[in-house]
């Protein structure tokens, strides 16, 4: 049994977990797959059945707005507020502009002390308004805070350059292109991934999501205060939270892969080799200031990240889950005990994308800031593995 699988076997029942590893040739191998996606049926996990990756999600939602760039039709330095149809504007920083560059790289001002799943027929420029949505002390443009707020935004901009509500958007902008079956959510997933759905499980074995039966929820959202869930009266630019662009991407280990072959090809039609730059460039994190969490996030660009980048930021700095000092790009996500990761190696033309489910909260590994799960995982060789293969 696999070491990182072994930590958590006191769980009623062991954790899913799945390691694909791609390269630049698109090659595409399902390392380790172990687990169940369901154990109501029983039903073995493998690397194409979708699960909530969490904040892998915003490296997607990423891609769509730079689709939308690349169509003329959004700009990441411009006020965000000309997509939205209404001001946005911090409360301390009223005269400063707020962009889609500083949403994207949590440098808006946006913090996480306010409930960033609104309900169906809330507002966002409401909810925006209340002095705890902001940090008092950070100017739009200055320190990284990462901040789940500021997707929300992202998607309500989205939607007012598409003209579409968010998750439709996303598959016609990123998801169809690419060939991949996922979605925000489930709506505009297939029937036969909704019934491939991965059930995520807490540490304490207990359903935490995704629990579907094979049938897709009858309300995708968040309800309204009064229970109901008419998603006729979701209104364009003015809700974005709807979605879960945060984190409620739908996609298997193998679609992960796809994204990261696309990056490794420098764009391979989808997007330009422009685009790709303002993506990848980052900007330091000073982790002795706390921004960093304890060294997790040692540089951040446009909803991108790195791990092993120790050796450019400094002391403090605790991003190497690969543990080989090798610099790769990508995003992690951490939400409802699942672990997961999208990482490729521009250098060396190869990634991963992995997930594990029932990682207990704060479970930190030997050498990094990312949970001793994820470590066991990517340290499993092919040639290890009891599990490679099938």
């Amino acid at each position: 049994m696999l070491l990182a699988i072994a930590l958590l076997a006191s769980a009623p029942s062991p954790p899913a977990a799945v390691v694909v590893d791609f390269d630049r040739d698109g090659t595409v191998e399902t390392r380790v797959v172990v687990g169940q996606a369901d154990r109501a049926n029983e039903r073995a996990l493998t690397a194409d059945d979708p699960v909530r990756i969490a904040s892998v999600s915003k490296l997607v939602v990423a891609l769509g707005v730079l689709r939308l760039v690349e169509q003329g039709r959004l700009d990441l330095d411009r006020d965000v507020s000309d997509y939205l149809g209404w001001r946005l504007r911090h409360p301390v920083y009223p005269d400063q502009a707020i962009t889609l560059a500083q949403l994207l790289g949590h440098r808006s001002g946006l913090a996480d002390r306010v409930d960033y799943a609104l309900p169906l027929g809330a507002d966002l420029e409401a909810a925006l308004q209340n002095p705890a949505a902001w940090d008092a002390p950070r100017a739009p443009g200055g320190v990284f805070v990462y901040a789940n707020l500021n997707y929300p935004v992202v998607a309500a901009a989205i939607e007012g350059a598409a003209d579409d509500r968010f998750d439709r958007a996303m598959a016609r902008l990123v998801l169809r292109p690419l060939g991949i079956d996922a979605c925000f959510n489930w709506p505009t997933c297939s029937d036969a991934a909704v019934a491939r759905a991965v059930v995520l499980y807490g540490a304490d074995g207990s359903v935490v999501r995704d629990d579907m039966k094979g049938v897709r929820p009858a309300c995708p959202v968040v309800p309204a205060t009064d229970g109901s869930c008419n998603l006729g009266t979701y209104r364009l630019a003015r809700h974005g939270a709807g979605f879960s662009p945060q984190g409620g991407l739908r996609i298997s280990a193998n679609g992960l892969a796809r994204i990261g072959v696309m990056l490794l090809r420098r764009g391979d039609g989808f997007l330009t080799a422009d685009s790709l730059a303002r993506l990848e460039a980052m900007t330091p994190v000073r982790p002795s200031t706390g921004e960093g969490t304890g060294g997790f996030f040692c540089e951040y660009g446009a909803a991108m990240h790195s791990t092993g980048s120790g050796a450019a930021t400094g002391p403090g700095c605790r991003d190497d889950l690969f543990g080989d000092g090798r610099r790769r790009l990508g995003h992690s996500g951490d939400a409802y005990g699942l672990r997961s990761g999208l990482w490729y190696d521009l250098e060396a033309g190869t990634g991963t994308a992995y997930f594990v489910t029932q990682v207990p909260d704060g479970q930190k590994g030997r050498r990094s800031a990312y949970s001793a799960a994820e470590e066991e995982l990517v340290d499993t060789s092919p040639l290890a593995s009891p599990f490679h293969g099938h």
